[in-house]
């Protein structure tokens, strides 16, 4: 059965669609799941170290204060630390690339014998092998593509925008990372803020595993049981680094 290229096209769009929370997943999760546990271990901190009970109502008003400005500062270092690793990656991708190509042209030969060799390590035999990589030899667009896989082990960094990369884990860490604070936005006063703020850490925590999960379609247990577990031992980390503290 032959297909017309609108009916291929038209495949391909639908099978092969990505929303943005697909697309950018791991910087969502990352982010977010950081955002949630670096946010709480301040509010923990402080709690451990029994300083809310100690100055009085300054005590959760300075909750809310380090709470925000490492929830902003955190969130920026990591979005600038993800846009440079991106960018970094390129920069050596690019000149690995183009020592590639410079290989191809100037030694054919030898780059065509470690390509047989790489498909034999994948499991042609050497009349395949050879075959494909004479057909390899006439793009060498895609002969380096497979160089850059397959003998330097290099992903395509340029399959990530390191704007939209960045922005979505600054975003993710914020939204998420604002959850633990909410009870003292709501109400600094609040004797139970404490209460209220692992409570709303561990919906944050549950809410970023559903989104995991809504994306990833594998089980519930190991979508939000692991970003639950994981986040909620952090967090409890944090509250004993700060009893250490108490004053």
């Amino acid at each position: 059965m032959s297909y017309s290229k609108e009916d291929l096209e038209k495949h391909l769009k639908e099978e092969h669609r990505q929303s943005p929370f697909s697309e950018y997943l791991k910087e969502i999760v990352y982010g977010g799941a950081d955002g949630i546990v670096t946010t709480f271990a301040v509010v923990a901190g402080f709690a451990g170290a029994g300083a809310a009970a100690q100055i009085g109502g300054l005590g959760t008003l300075t909750v809310l204060l380090f709470g925000l400005a490492n929830l902003f500062g955190d969130a920026s270092s990591m979005a600038l630390g993800n846009f440079l690793s991106i960018r970094s990656e390129q920069d050596r991708y690019k000149k690995e690339e183009d020592k590639e190509f410079f290989e191809i042209k100037h030694n054919p030969n030898m780059e065509k014998a470690e390509s047989v060799e790489i498909m034999k390590q994948q499991g042609f035999d050497q009349k395949a092998a050879q075959k494909l990589v004479d057909i390899y030899a006439t793009n060498e667009k895609y002969w380096v593509s497979f160089m850059m896989k397959y003998e330097l082990e290099m992903a395509n960094p340029f399959d990530e925008n390191p704007y939209f990369t960045a922005v979505a884990t600054f975003m993710s860490f914020i939204f998420f990372g604002t959850i633990p604070l909410i009870p003292y936005l709501i109400d600094s006063a609040n004797p139970n803020g404490f209460i209220l703020a692992i409570t709303a850490t561990i919906l944050a925590l549950f809410l970023l595993g559903i989104l995991r999960l809504r994306v990833t379609k594998q089980s519930a247990i190991r979508s939000v049981g692991e970003i639950v577990l994981i986040g909620g031992v952090s967090a409890v980390i944090a509250y004993i680094v700060g009893t250490f503290f108490r004053i």
